[in-house]
């Protein structure tokens, strides 16, 4: 049931795949404002992290913490974080306060930064600050 508006290349959705979207979008709010999260992750989505890749970053992570069921860490976006030529930036702020900067993320990064810091709790010191600025 894919009906196209004619001259804007809009391509109207079936009902079923709406409700999938909307489904997939109160996830993704659930993951963001949780909260009772022991971790917390900042996505820098100001316009700097937007032109430099922020959104599809922002996505690889709410997407891996919801498949994997991550319920105590909240994902979250944040406006300028101030270290512009590194952009996209994450920042991963544990439960005890300490915080690890991520810079010139990836989607992929991402997806290891879930899995590898996450996940397992190990920091993957060659996406942070300190190793790329040496």
């Amino acid at each position: 049931m894919r009906t196209a508006q004619k001259g804007t290349g809009f391509t109207m959705k079936s009902l079923a795949e709406l409700q999938a979207i909307r489904d997939r979008a109160r996830a993704a709010v659930n993951i963001r404002e949780n909260s009772e999260a022991k971790t917390r992750v900042l996505v820098g989505m100001a316009t700097c992290g937007i032109a430099a890749g922020a959104r599809p970053v922002l996505t690889a992570i709410v997407d891996e913490v919801a498949k994997r069921g991550l319920n105590d860490i909240m994902v979250t976006q944040t406006g300028c974080i101030g270290i512009c030529q590194y952009e996209p930036v994450v920042e991963v702020i544990d439960a005890n306060g300490q915080k690890t900067t991520y810079v010139k993320m990836t989607a992929e990064k991402a997806v290891r930064v879930v899995n590898d810091h996450l996940v397992n709790g190990n920091v993957v010191t060659e996406y942070t600050i300190g190793a790329n600025q040496k």
